[in-house]
């Protein structure tokens, strides 16, 4: 679990906090997950909401808190939980009740929250050449080298090496000019093994562990609306799972959390439509390079 230290902590003031804090951010997939987990369990907290659209987690008072500066963040009476999984299974011991990881499943549940973190620059490769415009995704060197120097750079006392992998996927996207199909090719097929086992498992039962709805199902429901978001065609690849998300999607508590339209709905559109005459949309990019 991701908690981390005193000394990684930089904005000491957040280690007096009394009761339970989230720093979130509203198009965040992470923290949409971490809010819907939090209205399952009845959970009352207070938002601190980080506008990443105003780069508000790359400010020094943000970093000092998270030093690998995203979202959420969970601050529970001084406690600092970074990664929204972390955050799932620290509330789970905290708040047992509703239980969203059966406990004879335990091991099965990490394997698949382990298996959606592995896909998480992944599902950002996708939302940053699909979802986000090119002119709003990409990240200045300036606010790169920013990075580098905020935050005590440290987890759990040591070195953190993901803050070196958030810096390679940034500068890389500004060497490339944007996210390559290379990438794009990589995440859709990552993506597509995935699904395809889940497709099997959601043939035979209603939810990803069983009959009764839990935290993979909440996890992985937030990555298979964003694509759906970025034009994966989920119900003709995935029947099962389309079926699934339909399902989901009929449930305030997921769809309430992830609310459709609004700017980026608008910007994404668009970037669609003149994706489309260029035909380079995902299926057309998968396609050509098929």
């Amino acid at each position: 679990m991701v908690m981390l230290l005193d000394k990684d902590v930089q904005t000491k003031e957040v280690l007096e906090w009394k009761g339970l804090h989230l720093f979130h951010f509203q198009g965040s997939t992470c923290s949409q997950k971490t809010r819907i987990f939090l209205r399952m369990k009845g959970i009352e907290w207070t938002s601190h909401h980080i506008d990443l659209a105003r780069k508000e987690h790359l400010k020094p008072w943000f970093m000092g808190i998270n030093p690998r500066g995203l979202v959420p963040v969970l601050i529970d009476n001084g406690k600092v939980i970074i990664e929204s999984n972390d955050i799932f299974n620290y509330l789970e011991e905290r708040f047992p009740n509703p239980p969203l990881m059966p406990p004879e499943k335990a091991a099965e549940t990490r394997a698949m929250l382990e298996a959606e973190d592995d896909l998480h620059l992944d599902i950002r490769a996708l939302t940053m050449r699909f979802v986000v415009p090119a002119l709003l995704a990409r990240r200045p060197a300036s606010d790169i080298d920013s990075y580098k120097k905020l935050g005590t750079g440290t987890v759990g006392g040591k070195v953190d090496p993901n803050r070196a992998k958030e810096v390679k996927f940034w500068s890389d996207m500004n060497e490339h000019g944007g996210i390559t199909d290379e990438q794009i090719m990589s995440a859709f097929d990552r993506f597509r093994m995935q699904l395809d086992k889940f497709d099997k498992i959601l043939s035979d039962q209603d939810y990803l562990l069983g009959e009764e709805i839990s935290q993979i199902d909440v996890a992985w429901y937030i990555y298979v609306r964003r694509l759906v978001d970025a034009g994966y065609p989920i119900s003709k690849l995935h029947p099962a799972v389309g079926r699934w998300l339909d399902k989901l999607n009929t449930d305030t508590r997921f769809c309430d959390e992830v609310p459709s339209g609004g700017l980026l709905g608008v910007f994404t559109s668009v970037l669609h439509f003149i994706q489309s005459i260029r035909s380079r949309r995902l299926v057309d990019v998968v396609a050509v390079n098929k």
